[in-house]
């Protein structure tokens, strides 16, 4: 297949607001071992590119300093050692950097197949939440069938990410979200209480809904401002999962004493400093758990808007205003 010399990508000259994102041209990645190109039809918008363009989250060392961590689109060439896909397949990706791109080398171990009946912006929707909710909910916070889960941020592409996956594996749901419209559109994926937390307590709603007793989960994304009613909502051997910190990482004045006394976990992770190893071991689990959920229609990712290429500051916008309800999708 001929590759073109140069390729057109979002640049950023500057860290700072959703403006400073120029489209440029420069040379294709050059591929790694085990790496396979994909020349990109869709690429997600997520709030890691937006802290990176901030220059709140610099990509690790070896990745691509170019924003942009999931794309789908077709492989066009295969790196030295790279298994599993040949050229000409449709793939969908969760990169180490460089999804915003006409082109992006990425770890063959961390690609898929797009499930039958996908096309490119919904193949792009899947890669980094999906991700993220297998790792923290299912691999390290064990949330089984008939065990609670409340989920903050539950219109996010996380949050609506994690309703779904929750229900399709029996746990009962609880969401918070910030206005009535999300959490109807929460109930809507299967949770049972959407809390709108600019007019409720979560911690009194869960614990009335339980019984007095807690949930067994809590994904976090909020952190510090959360943290002591996260403690006080969880059951006895409860699991807090922390994957971000919009509301600070500092905790002050906060009481520990049920950690001891119920036996609580508190754990967290980021994604993209996780090994190769790692991440691959996360991608084999959605391949055996989640893609055929995804094939039958049990399961689907929740897209609020489609934009073009060149209007990447308007999704990083969208992002930051916290108006959307799921996925912000680029095509290409």
């Amino acid at each position: 297949m001929s590759l073109p010399l140069e390729m057109q990508f979002v640049d950023l000259p500057a860290p700072g607001g959703p403006e400073n994102m120029v489209l440029a041209k420069g040379p294709l990645p050059e591929l790694k071992p085990g790496d396979i190109l994909v020349r990109v039809e869709a690429a997600g918008i997520n709030r890691p590119d937006v802290l990176q363009r901030k220059g709140d989250y610099p990509p690790p060392p070896g990745a691509s300093p170019i924003l942009g961590l999931e794309v789908a689109g077709e492989v066009v060439a295969l790196g030295e050692g790279a298994q599993g896909f040949r050229i000409g397949d449709k793939v969908c990706a969760l990169a180490n950097g460089g999804g915003y791109a006409e082109y992006t080398a990425v770890p063959a171990t961390q690609a898929f197949a797009w499930p039958r009946g996908y096309d490119a912006v919904k193949a792009a929707a899947l890669p980094e939440t999906f991700f993220t909710v297998w790792a923290n909910v299912f691999d390290m916070a064990g949330l089984k069938a008939g065990e609670t889960i409340l989920i903050h941020g539950g219109s996010s592409g996380i949050g609506t990410t994690a309703i779904q996956l929750a229900r399709a594996f029996g746990a009962e749901v609880f969401v918070t979200a910030g206005s009535t419209e999300k959490c109807r559109a929460c109930e809507a994926l299967g949770a049972k209480r959407a809390i709108n937390y600019r007019d409720e307590d979560f911690k009194t709603v869960v614990l009335e809904e339980t019984g007095g007793r807690g949930v067994d989960v809590i994904l976090d994304m909020v952190g510090a401002r959360y943290f002591d009613r996260n403690i006080g909502s969880l059951a006895k051997d409860g699991r807090l999962s922390i994957i971000a910190f919009l509301g600070g990482a500092k905790v002050e004045g906060a009481n520990i004493a049920p950690i001891l006394t119920k036996r609580l976990h508190v754990m967290g992770s980021a994604l993209r400093p996780r090994t190769a190893a790692e991440k691959q071991a996360i991608r084999d689990g959605l391949v055996e758990k989640v893609w055929p959920l995804l094939e039958t229609g049990k399961v689907a990712p929740v897209i609020h808007s489609v934009l073009p290429f060149s209007a990447v500051a308007d999704g990083h916008r969208q992002m930051e205003q916290g108006d959307h309800v799921g996925k912000i999708i680029m095509s290409l």
